[in-house]
């Protein structure tokens, strides 16, 4: 693999600072508890290979051994492909300050596996901390859904090797990000596999819920704070996954979204009427927001809630097991399986 630069390179500091953080960049040690895992041995695409992506083309010369993601769902993507990253973008939102999502943290420890370094996000990736990528020592970054800039894509690249989103920042499809992980890696093969497996329970499901098919869903998180509703467009793995199950996303969805590159948009309250489907699927956050949104007079607007028809799924783990969901937490019992019951449900009543 290329040696990797010096943080001082990376951020262009002045010649006498690049000189210290080169000799300190060298002699760095793994981060505490991660160790490279023996990812090169899994590889089965001939190297070097070469990626095409939004925001450059990357070439990679040899099997990745120790492998950081960013952004979300890359690092299920890489375990299910058999590679174990040794830096992994934190989830501050969803289990805190330094914590691994409960099926990467399952993952590592099944495997026998030590837990990787968490990388610091408290910003949903808009600032980067390149020095912890530095010191994480990785020969490749794995970023294909996330809202990577072409500035913070240069600056990676100068630290190993960086794979970016397909097309669009936050918006590529659920099994583009694993197969898109899994080729960077060398392992397409088993990505596809993962793909293949996913879309079967996906058909699965739908072949036992009849009573999904041809209903439209608008998929939604309230905002009382700030007196509107985020609502995700069709374009969004949220939505891909919902469409498997053989729902359709309303025509409402798309028409009153704006022609922007956001994976979302608002509507706010006076404007929910306009949103029109069959189901409204809620992600909600607390059980305290869940008893009251079925009732709450703003979210009445909406025709669907006004008619009872509405399904949530609550609780900051839930939420993210299908917000979107990965590689790994397709399954998760909260997850997929909660949501399908909960259509199901309402659908039959």
């Amino acid at each position: 693999m290329r040696p990797r630069r010096s943080l001082a390179t990376v951020v262009g500091l002045v010649a006498t600072s690049a000189l210290a953080l080169s000799g300190c960049a060298s002699e760095a040690p793994a981060a505490d508890g991660a160790t490279p895992s023996g990812n090169a041995s899994g590889a089965t695409d001939e190297f070097p290979l070469t990626i095409e992506h939004a925001l450059g083309e990357t070439t990679i010369e040899e099997a990745p051994d120790r492998v950081a993601t960013w952004g979300w769902g890359s690092t299920e993507a890489a375990i299910a492909a058999g590679v174990y990253p040794v830096a992994v973008a934190e989830q501050t939102w969803t289990v805190g300050e330094g914590n691994l999502l409960p099926w990467v943290e399952d993952a590592y420890d099944e495997a026998g596996v030590a837990h990787p370094t968490v990388l610091t996000d408290a910003e949903a990736g808009a600032s980067v901390p390149y020095e912890e990528f530095v010191a994480a020592e990785p020969d490749l970054i794995v970023a294909p859904y996330s809202g990577v800039t072409q500035e913070q894509y240069d600056l990676l690249s100068e630290i190993a090797p960086t794979v970016a989103y397909p097309e669009t920042a936050w918006q590529t499809p659920w099994d583009e990000i694993i197969t898109a992980t899994a080729d960077a890696l060398g392992r397409s093969a088993a990505g596809e596999a993962k793909v293949d497996e996913i879309n079967q329970y996906l058909a699965d499901e739908a072949e036992a819920h009849p009573e999904f098919a041809d209903k439209t869903f608008a998929a939604i998180v309230d905002s009382p704070e700030e007196g509107l509703v985020y609502v995700y467009k069709s374009g969004d793995p949220r939505a891909g996954f919902l469409e498997g199950l053989g729902l359709e996303t309303a025509a409402s969805v798309d028409e009153l979204a704006p022609d922007d590159s956001e994976f979302f948009y608002t509507l706010s309250y006076e404007e929910l009427d306009k949103l029109e489907s069959d189901i409204i699927v809620a992600y909600t956050y607390t059980e305290e927001e869940a008893a009251a949104l079925p009732d709450k007079k703003e979210l009445q607007a909406l025709p669907a809630v006004k008619d009872g028809m509405v399904v949530q799924q609550v609780g900051t783990i839930a939420v993210s097991a299908v917000s979107p969901p990965t590689a790994l937490s397709v399954q998760y019992p909260e997850g997929m399986p909660t949501l399908v019951k909960s259509l199901s449900d309402l659908l039959k009543q």
